[in-house]
């Protein structure tokens, strides 16, 4: 307590003596002996009171002295530990100087920097390409002059051409969904796809297409514009799940397909191939959605949101216009790995990874060292360089976009009928330039303190909406939901869902296959595999041949 008080007092008379002019004087002397006073005051502070001065600054005494802070010592024999190794850093600045690399010898080969460069080519193979001259009108107001789909197929088409099956891909897959005489690589969906399997080709004529605002064949961001010869870049439209499936159908208008035998999908897809039942109910026979949802839910909106951002993050993404340049490859990395976590499961990684390190002889490190951590950036390294960045930003925003409730789709019909007037009006750029205007909220969301204010939120207009919880199970899906199914009421489907899946739950096709049958559907079919029948989670539709593959195989019969 008398150090305390000594030290308040020796503040003090140091605050009187700085801010009384009567007490300065100009002599240098009298500078001098100021100084030497502070710094004993200082001192003191610090050796009697350290605990209770933590943080605090002496008036006149500038920004940077604490009296916590303890004098620098130098033993003059070096740091006390070695700098760490970061060899994960290293493969990172090794990759950006390999790219640099090649940027400089291609623009030193060529005159179109934007035609060449060090981003990969994004192929998976050889494919058939559709080109459509016709334009293509978007949900969200922008439009395609011409474009092409790359698409693949397995089987024979039949003579009346009805038995063609539209297998729908997930996020980032390309249309090998198998091999081909053209490309012999295993496809994403290999043991499904083939005879006596699930998609038996010896009875169905299976077609899957890259979809629209992809990178592997089909018009998306890393295309050229016909308008100026330049890449789309993030000049490309926002796309939605029914543009994509739009595209789509013209390709089968082309093959001269005018109803799908079925509509199959998982992931992505799951949306897709119900959303081509709600678009075309009478150019659909059977709908299959796996692992999927009929409206995007907020965790893998934010999930997905938190992949966009890490990689617009990257300074090499340079809003989108980095074709010709070093990609933005950590940014990617970094999305591939946070995309990883949410495709597998905590059960499946229990068992195969545990708690378990790469090399427990080593001492820890910051970079990977749990296996757990090693496989995630062996995930992220593999998907860098293999998907064009942009493409990523555009479809992910497509599955945060899909909502297949009335409101919505009312919604997306009335935006492109205003549209079509005005193209008849020639307005063509002044509705371009509004669909870019978007800007923060002035206001920042806050948080809400009560449940009765979470039960009510308020919109921008000032007008009340319900905010809806996940439903518990058996609960009713909304009926705004319910409507906007209504069109497959008479349609076979097979709905499947997977416990352990925790970026689509379970209970999103439960609300699927319940709103399916309030809508009239009585031949809706709707498995979900249990935890001890899969523990892979949502990439269970990848591995599991003999469920997930024996329920489609069986439904399709």
């Amino acid at each position: 307590m008398k150090s305390r008080v000594r030290i308040t007092s020796s503040l003090q008379s140091l605050r009187q003596h700085h801010n009384n002019p009567a007490l300065s004087s100009s002599s240098s002397i009298c500078n001098h002996a100021a100084a030497t006073r502070r710094r004993a005051a200082a001192a003191a502070a610090a050796a009697t009171a350290p605990c209770l001065m933590t943080g605090a600054v002496s008036p006149g005494m500038g920004t940077g002295r604490y009296f916590s802070s303890q004098p620098q010592r130098r033993s003059g024999g070096g740091s006390s530990n070695p700098a760490m190794a970061f060899p994960c850093l290293d493969a990172l600045e090794t990759r950006s100087a390999t790219l640099l690399k090649k940027q400089a010898t291609a623009t030193a080969t060529t005159t179109r920097s934007d035609a060449s460069g060090p981003e990969p080519s994004y192929t998976a193979g050889a494919t058939q390409i559709y080109h459509c001259d016709d334009p293509l009108l978007l949900d969200w107001g922008g439009g395609l002059r011409e474009y092409d789909i790359a698409y693949e197929s397995w089987g024979q088409m039949n003579a009346d051409r009805s038995n063609v099956i539209l297998l729908h891909t997930g996020l980032s897959a390309s249309s090998h969904a198998h091999s081909t005489p053209e490309n012999s690589q295993p496809g994403w969906w290999e043991r499904f796809i083939g005879p006596g399997l699930a998609l038996d080709t010896d009875k169905y004529h299976v077609i899957c297409t890259n979809v629209l605002g992809g990178c592997y064949g089909s018009t998306g961001p890393s295309s050229v514009d016909p308008a100026d010869g330049q890449r789309y870049a993030t000049r490309f439209p926002i796309l939605t799940m029914e543009d994509m499936v739009r595209a789509q159908f013209r390709l089968l208008d082309s093959l001269g397909v005018q109803k799908l035998y079925a509509s199959v999908g998982s992931s992505m897809g799951g949306m897709q191939s119900l959303a081509a039942g709600v678009l075309f109910p009478d150019r659909v026979g059977r709908l299959v959605s796996i692992s999927g949802c009929a409206r995007s839910h907020p965790y893998s909106i934010a999930m997905r949101h938190t992949q966009r951002q890490v990689l617009m993050m990257d300074p090499n993404w340079n809003r989108g216009f980095y074709y010709g340049r070093v990609p933005p490859h950590a940014g990617m990395k970094l999305a591939r790995e946070i995309a990883t976590v949410t495709y597998r499961s905590g059960p499946e990684w229990e068992l195969r990874f545990g708690r378990r390190r790469a090399d427990p002889s080593k001492p820890p490190a910051l970079c990977p060292d749990f296996l757990i951590e090693t496989y995630l950036d062996h995930a992220g390294e593999k998907f860098c360089l293999t998907y064009d960045p942009n493409s990523l930003l555009y479809v992910s925003k497509a599955m945060d976009l899909f909502d297949l409730g009335t409101e919505s789709q009312r919604a997306a019909a009335a935006r492109r009928a205003e549209r079509l007037r005005s193209l008849k009006d020639g307005l063509y750029e002044t509705t371009v330039d509004t669909a870019c205007s978007l800007t923060l909220p002035d206001k920042p969301y806050e948080e809400v303190a009560d449940s009765d204010a979470l039960a009510a939120s308020t919109e921008a207009d000032g007008k009340p909406t319900s905010v809806a919880p996940p439903p518990p199970s058996g609960s009713r899906p909304p009926e705004d939901l319910i409507s906007g199914l209504s069109a497959l009421w008479d349609h076979p489907v097979l709905v499947m869902g997977v416990a352990s899946d925790i970026l689509f739950p379970a209970w999103q096709q439960r609300e699927i296959a319940e709103a399916l049958r309030l809508a009239g559907n009585r031949n809706v079919a709707h498995f979900e595999l249990s935890e001890e029948q899969s523990m892979f989670g949502h990439d269970t539709f990848l591995l599991d041949v003999k469920n997930v593959g024996g329920a489609v195989k069986n439904f399709l019969f």
